[in-house]
């Protein structure tokens, strides 16, 4: 928990907290049958979520993962992609993206985004590409599909890997086409504050059977494959999903259009109390993007706020028990890319939305109510650092 959440007032005795994973008896029913089995570690229920979740984006292969991590560097790894090669991507991107770069040796390079979006900007990637670049990294920030459009073909006439990062974006959509399947492959993670929670774990989904089939020896051995000569020469790290959180999934799953429309029905709360507030924009939507569904609920500041007044601001809702942060850490901003000579200043546009954009508590069990108390606070706090007029 944030340090000073205890503090103030808790609207009907609790706190409002930014997430709250969807769980009814059905995902209870799923837990107990496999603690009724005798295999928590692998089995039926890990091969169903793999192929459910595939076919649910539009895949033919998913491959499960104890973590988004793991997953995302043995990805890199079964591509081929390693020390010396660069990828380019947005440091507007999934927090843990740069940390496993900076694991496996490959140098980033980012791309400016697309103020509204979030999204990294096509148009500024290919001066980006040099020999050294083996792929680009496109992600759906907060949920708001990226330009796969732009970037497929950017990829394809450069003879790039284009991998899709959607660990922020189940259920989403661009020109009609479900996020997740685009690109060599799609990243999914499964833990908070994601809409499909498992607890931890994370999916690779593809339609290469070779990446799929790369990924599972890279992943994990049965106890049979243990003992062969052959299948045992690739080292393997034992980060299998568990079929606890396997049947977690399933259950989750079953259950996505409900949860994610539960969601909506919140956006909409959102939106009805911030409309026409000036110098607080809600989140955009462009006219590619046919179908989103918000990670978290990020809301823009106007021009006149700076970053101490959004972390002012932040401060006052916490104050009054309403968990909110800071949307973007800009990876360029972080300790071991200031360690490789990155700087503030390199990226303005990526920088702005980090200063000026707060993430507010968003799951399907938030009321009509306690959007009020929130949004009333979020008014009276940036009335209180001073309001921006004008957003862009």
């Amino acid at each position: 928990m944030t340090p000073g959440l205890n503090r103030g007032k808790i609207m009907n005795g609790k706190l409002i907290k930014f997430s709250d994973p969807d769980m009814t008896s059905r995902e209870l029913e799923g837990v107990y049958r496999v603690l009724g089995s005798s295999d928590f570690s692998g089995g039926a229920e890990i091969e169903a979520f793999e192929r459910d979740f595939a076919r649910y984006v539009g895949r033919k292969y998913g491959v499960s993962f104890s973590g988004a991590k793991v997953a995302f560097y043995l990805c890199l790894k079964a591509l081929g992609l390693g020390k010396g090669d660069t990828v380019i991507l947005s440091a507007c991107s999934w927090r843990e993206t740069g940390q496993v770069l900076a694991w496996a040796e490959i140098v980033p390079r980012f791309v400016d985004i697309d103020y509204w979006s979030m999204a990294i900007e096509p148009s500024k990637i290919e001066k980006e590409i040099t020999p050294e670049v083996k792929a680009i990294i496109g992600s759906n920030p907060n949920g708001h599909p990226a330009d796969w459009q732009q970037l497929e073909k950017i990829a394809k006439d450069h003879s790039l890997f284009l991998i899709e990062d959607s660990t922020e974006a189940i259920g989403c959509s661009f020109k009609g086409r479900r996020v997740g399947s685009f690109g060599i492959c799609s990243l999914f993670d499964f833990s908070q504050p994601s809409a499909l929670v498992t607890g931890r774990g994370a999916m690779i989904v593809t339609d290469c059977e070779g990446l799929a089939s790369l990924l599972r020896i890279l992943r994990d051995r049965s106890a049979e494959e243990r003992q062969s000569v052959v299948k045992s020469r690739q080292p393997y790290l034992g980060c299998s999903m568990s079929g606890l959180e396997a049947a977690l999934g399933v259950a989750q799953l079953q259950r996505i259009d409900e949860i994610l429309q539960k969601r909506k029905a919140v956006e909409e709360f959102y939106s009805h109390f911030l409309c026409g507030f000036e110098g607080i924009k809600d989140p955009y939507v462009s006219p590619q993007a046919t179908e989103v569904h918000w990670f978290s609920y990020v809301v823009h500041l106007g021009t006149r706020f700076s970053k101490s007044s959004r972390d002012a601001i932040i401060e006052d809702l916490r104050r009054e028990n309403i968990e909110a942060y800071p949307y973007c850490h800009p990876l360029h901003m972080t300790g071991w890319a200031i360690e490789r000579g990155m700087r503030r200043g390199m990226l303005p546009i990526t920088e702005r939305v980090a200063d000026r954009t707060i993430a507010l508590p968003f799951h399907g069990q938030l009321s009509f109510e306690e959007v009020e108390f929130i949004v009333k606070n979020l008014k009276e706090a940036s009335l209180n650092v001073g309001a921006g007029a004008a957003i862009y």
